[in-house]
Protein backbone atom coordinates (compact mmCIF):
# COMPACT_ATOMS: atom_id res chain seq x y z
CA UNK A 1 0.00 0.00 0.00
CA UNK A 2 1.26 3.89 -0.88
CA UNK A 3 1.98 5.29 2.76
CA UNK A 4 3.21 8.90 1.02
CA UNK A 5 0.55 11.66 1.99
CA UNK A 6 0.10 12.92 -1.49
CA UNK A 7 -1.15 11.00 -4.54
CA UNK A 8 0.46 11.07 -8.02
CA UNK A 9 -1.13 13.53 -9.17
CA UNK A 10 -1.02 16.11 -6.04
CA UNK A 11 2.85 15.38 -6.89
CA UNK A 12 2.63 15.29 -10.93
CA UNK A 13 1.11 18.96 -9.93
CA UNK A 14 3.67 20.39 -7.68
CA UNK A 15 6.28 19.19 -9.90
CA UNK A 16 4.81 20.99 -12.72
CA UNK A 17 3.96 23.95 -10.98
CA UNK A 18 7.61 25.09 -9.95
CA UNK A 19 8.19 25.03 -13.74
CA UNK A 20 6.36 27.99 -14.28
CA UNK A 21 8.60 31.19 -13.89
CA UNK A 22 7.63 34.82 -12.24
CA UNK A 23 6.44 37.48 -14.66
CA UNK A 24 6.00 35.26 -17.78
CA UNK A 25 2.63 34.44 -20.05
CA UNK A 26 1.97 30.78 -20.04
CA UNK A 27 -0.90 28.78 -22.19
CA UNK A 28 -3.44 26.73 -19.92
CA UNK A 29 -5.01 23.64 -21.21
CA UNK A 30 -7.98 21.59 -19.36
CA UNK A 31 -7.20 19.42 -15.99
CA UNK A 32 -3.63 19.07 -14.20
CA UNK A 33 -2.30 22.42 -16.07
CA UNK A 34 -4.93 24.65 -14.44
CA UNK A 35 -4.21 23.25 -11.20
CA UNK A 36 -0.41 23.85 -11.68
CA UNK A 37 -0.83 27.10 -12.96
CA UNK A 38 -3.53 28.24 -9.80
CA UNK A 39 -0.57 26.47 -8.12
CA UNK A 40 2.43 28.45 -9.34
CA UNK A 41 0.60 31.83 -8.98
CA UNK A 42 -0.11 31.36 -5.11
CA UNK A 43 3.69 30.15 -4.75
CA UNK A 44 6.61 31.07 -7.07
CA UNK A 45 4.71 32.66 -9.92
CA UNK A 46 2.46 35.47 -8.46
CA UNK A 47 2.47 37.69 -11.56
CA UNK A 48 1.88 34.75 -13.90
CA UNK A 49 -0.27 35.67 -16.76
CA UNK A 50 -2.55 33.05 -17.47
CA UNK A 51 -3.50 32.31 -21.42
CA UNK A 52 -6.80 30.65 -21.97
CA UNK A 53 -7.79 29.30 -25.40
CA UNK A 54 -11.09 30.74 -25.79
CA UNK A 55 -10.06 34.58 -24.58
CA UNK A 56 -9.15 35.17 -21.13
CA UNK A 57 -6.30 35.59 -20.54
CA UNK A 58 -4.80 37.60 -16.92
CA UNK A 59 -7.75 35.91 -15.24
CA UNK A 60 -7.21 35.97 -11.25
CA UNK A 61 -7.86 31.99 -10.52
CA UNK A 62 -9.96 32.45 -7.64
CA UNK A 63 -12.19 29.27 -8.39
CA UNK A 64 -10.61 26.37 -10.26
CA UNK A 65 -12.32 26.26 -14.08
CA UNK A 66 -13.91 23.20 -15.68
CA UNK A 67 -12.31 23.85 -19.07
CA UNK A 68 -10.78 26.58 -20.88
CA UNK A 69 -13.93 28.51 -22.10
CA UNK A 70 -15.90 28.95 -18.69
CA UNK A 71 -16.52 32.35 -16.69
CA UNK A 72 -13.61 31.55 -14.57
CA UNK A 73 -11.41 32.30 -17.37
CA UNK A 74 -12.09 35.25 -17.29
CA UNK A 75 -12.83 36.18 -13.89
CA UNK A 76 -10.81 39.65 -13.30
CA UNK A 77 -8.70 39.29 -16.52
CA UNK A 78 -6.87 41.64 -17.99
CA UNK A 79 -8.20 40.73 -21.74
CA UNK A 80 -11.54 39.21 -22.85
CA UNK A 81 -11.54 38.11 -26.52
CA UNK A 82 -11.88 35.17 -28.42
CA UNK A 83 -9.92 32.47 -30.06
CA UNK A 84 -8.97 34.02 -32.94
CA UNK A 85 -7.25 36.89 -30.79
CA UNK A 86 -5.65 34.22 -28.69
CA UNK A 87 -4.00 32.28 -31.84
CA UNK A 88 -2.82 35.61 -32.68
CA UNK A 89 -1.24 36.97 -29.91
CA UNK A 90 0.69 32.95 -29.95
CA UNK A 91 1.73 33.42 -33.70
CA UNK A 92 3.13 37.02 -32.69
CA UNK A 93 5.37 35.47 -29.85
CA UNK A 94 3.89 36.74 -27.16
CA UNK A 95 3.26 33.20 -25.00
CA UNK A 96 6.23 31.97 -23.44
CA UNK A 97 4.74 28.60 -22.39
CA UNK A 98 2.35 26.22 -23.23
CA UNK A 99 1.11 23.37 -20.47
CA UNK A 100 -0.15 20.35 -22.57
CA UNK A 101 -0.93 16.72 -22.00
CA UNK A 102 -1.66 14.04 -24.51
CA UNK A 103 -2.51 10.29 -25.19
CA UNK A 104 1.14 9.17 -26.66
CA UNK A 105 4.50 11.19 -26.72
CA UNK A 106 7.72 9.69 -28.53
CA UNK A 107 11.19 10.49 -27.45
CA UNK A 108 11.24 14.24 -29.45
CA UNK A 109 8.21 15.20 -27.74
CA UNK A 110 5.86 14.86 -30.47
CA UNK A 111 1.92 14.37 -28.86
CA UNK A 112 -0.69 12.70 -29.66
CA UNK A 113 -3.96 13.51 -29.01
CA UNK A 114 -6.26 12.66 -32.25
CA UNK A 115 -6.32 8.91 -33.11
CA UNK A 116 -4.69 5.46 -31.93
CA UNK A 117 -3.96 3.00 -34.54
CA UNK A 118 -3.89 4.60 -38.42
CA UNK A 119 -5.57 7.40 -38.73
CA UNK A 120 -8.16 6.63 -41.37
CA UNK A 121 -8.98 3.24 -39.67
CA UNK A 122 -8.30 3.87 -36.06
CA UNK A 123 -8.65 1.46 -32.46
CA UNK A 124 -9.63 4.39 -31.11
CA UNK A 125 -10.80 7.89 -31.73
CA UNK A 126 -9.16 10.49 -29.15
CA UNK A 127 -10.83 14.52 -28.75
CA UNK A 128 -8.31 15.80 -31.39
CA UNK A 129 -6.40 18.73 -31.31
CA UNK A 130 -8.06 21.83 -29.94
CA UNK A 131 -5.48 24.44 -29.42
CA UNK A 132 -2.59 21.63 -29.20
CA UNK A 133 -1.21 22.20 -32.55
CA UNK A 134 -1.06 25.82 -31.71
CA UNK A 135 0.09 25.75 -28.20
CA UNK A 136 3.30 23.36 -29.82
CA UNK A 137 3.61 25.33 -32.68
CA UNK A 138 3.83 29.02 -31.57
CA UNK A 139 4.65 29.35 -27.64
CA UNK A 140 8.35 29.30 -27.02
CA UNK A 141 8.61 26.79 -24.10
CA UNK A 142 6.01 23.96 -23.95
CA UNK A 143 5.57 21.19 -20.75
CA UNK A 144 3.95 17.90 -21.68
CA UNK A 145 2.16 16.75 -18.23
CA UNK A 146 1.08 12.79 -18.69
CA UNK A 147 0.92 9.19 -17.15
CA UNK A 148 4.18 7.16 -17.66
CA UNK A 149 3.71 3.84 -19.13
CA UNK A 150 4.94 2.28 -22.52
CA UNK A 151 1.64 3.04 -23.95
CA UNK A 152 2.28 6.51 -23.78
CA UNK A 153 5.84 6.99 -23.93
CA UNK A 154 6.18 5.59 -27.68
CA UNK A 155 9.28 5.22 -30.15
CA UNK A 156 6.74 6.75 -32.71
CA UNK A 157 3.44 8.59 -32.18
CA UNK A 158 0.62 7.27 -34.54
CA UNK A 159 -0.65 10.51 -35.62
CA UNK A 160 1.49 14.33 -34.87
CA UNK A 161 -1.33 16.44 -33.27
CA UNK A 162 1.42 18.70 -31.15
CA UNK A 163 4.63 19.39 -32.58
CA UNK A 164 8.05 18.57 -30.48
CA UNK A 165 11.32 18.15 -32.50
CA UNK A 166 9.34 16.65 -35.15
CA UNK A 167 12.47 14.08 -36.86
CA UNK A 168 15.25 16.13 -34.97
CA UNK A 169 17.23 18.53 -34.67
CA UNK A 170 16.59 21.13 -37.51
CA UNK A 171 13.57 19.96 -38.06
CA UNK A 172 11.09 22.17 -36.48
CA UNK A 173 12.43 25.36 -38.38
CA UNK A 174 12.43 23.21 -41.81
CA UNK A 175 8.82 23.02 -41.09
CA UNK A 176 8.56 26.50 -41.10
CA UNK A 177 8.03 26.86 -37.01
CA UNK A 178 9.09 29.56 -35.27
CA UNK A 179 12.97 29.41 -34.22
CA UNK A 180 13.69 28.87 -30.74
CA UNK A 181 10.40 27.68 -29.97
CA UNK A 182 10.58 23.86 -28.25
CA UNK A 183 9.78 21.51 -25.83
CA UNK A 184 11.08 21.93 -22.86
CA UNK A 185 9.94 19.43 -20.10
CA UNK A 186 7.88 16.28 -19.50
CA UNK A 187 6.29 15.85 -16.24
CA UNK A 188 5.05 12.18 -15.38
CA UNK A 189 3.90 9.78 -12.92
CA UNK A 190 7.37 8.40 -12.43
CA UNK A 191 9.94 11.40 -13.08
CA UNK A 192 10.58 15.08 -15.01
CA UNK A 193 12.32 14.70 -18.12
CA UNK A 194 13.87 17.26 -20.51
CA UNK A 195 15.35 16.86 -23.60
CA UNK A 196 19.24 16.93 -24.80
CA UNK A 197 20.36 19.38 -27.16
CA UNK A 198 22.56 18.06 -29.59
CA UNK A 199 19.92 15.63 -30.11
CA UNK A 200 16.77 16.83 -29.09
CA UNK A 201 16.03 13.75 -27.56
CA UNK A 202 14.02 12.76 -24.78
CA UNK A 203 16.84 13.05 -21.40
CA UNK A 204 15.38 11.68 -18.00
CA UNK A 205 16.53 14.94 -15.41
CA UNK A 206 14.99 13.69 -12.36
CA UNK A 207 13.05 10.96 -10.71
CA UNK A 208 10.04 11.42 -8.33
CA UNK A 209 10.76 10.04 -4.64
CA UNK A 210 10.85 6.56 -4.09
CA UNK A 211 11.02 5.89 -7.93
CA UNK A 212 14.25 4.17 -9.17
CA UNK A 213 15.70 4.96 -12.87
CA UNK A 214 15.39 1.47 -13.71
CA UNK A 215 11.21 1.76 -12.89
CA UNK A 216 11.23 4.80 -15.59
CA UNK A 217 13.25 2.91 -18.26
CA UNK A 218 11.18 0.20 -17.75
CA UNK A 219 7.95 1.85 -18.33
CA UNK A 220 9.59 4.10 -21.48
CA UNK A 221 9.27 2.73 -25.13
CA UNK A 222 12.22 4.06 -26.47
CA UNK A 223 15.64 4.55 -25.56
CA UNK A 224 15.66 7.43 -22.39
CA UNK A 225 18.82 9.18 -22.29
CA UNK A 226 19.92 8.98 -18.85
CA UNK A 227 22.99 10.38 -18.07
CA UNK A 228 25.40 9.73 -15.41
CA UNK A 229 23.71 12.06 -12.48
CA UNK A 230 19.91 11.90 -11.96
CA UNK A 231 18.36 13.79 -9.47
CA UNK A 232 15.55 13.48 -7.33
CA UNK A 233 12.15 15.56 -7.11
CA UNK A 234 11.43 17.27 -4.11
CA UNK A 235 8.22 16.22 -2.68
CA UNK A 236 5.05 18.42 -2.08
CA UNK A 237 5.14 20.56 0.74
CA UNK A 238 2.59 20.81 3.20
CA UNK A 239 1.84 24.59 2.26
CA UNK A 240 1.49 22.67 -1.65
CA UNK A 241 -0.52 20.29 -0.32
CA UNK A 242 -2.52 22.54 2.31
CA UNK A 243 -3.06 25.37 -1.22
CA UNK A 244 -4.37 21.97 -3.49
CA UNK A 245 -6.54 20.25 -1.02
CA UNK A 246 -7.94 23.42 0.68
CA UNK A 247 -7.71 26.21 -2.01
CA UNK A 248 -7.55 25.47 -5.37
CA UNK A 249 -9.52 21.66 -5.64
CA UNK A 250 -11.28 21.76 -2.33
CA UNK A 251 -14.24 19.13 -4.18
CA UNK A 252 -11.75 16.96 -5.26
CA UNK A 253 -12.26 17.09 -9.03
CA UNK A 254 -8.93 16.32 -10.25
CA UNK A 255 -6.99 15.43 -7.39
Amino acid sequence: MDERPYTKTELMICVAARLFQDGTTAFIGTGIPMLAAMLATKTVAPSLVPVFEFGGTGAILEKLPRAVGESRTFHKGLVASGICDTMETAARGFIDYGFLGGAQIDCYGNLNSTTIGDHDHPKARLPGSGGGNDVGSLCWMTVAIMQHDKRRFVPQVDFVTTPGYLTGPGAREAAGLPRGSRPINVVSTLALMDYDPQTCRMRLAATHPGVAVEEVVANTGFDLIVPDKVGVNEPPSPEELRLLREEIDPERFYI
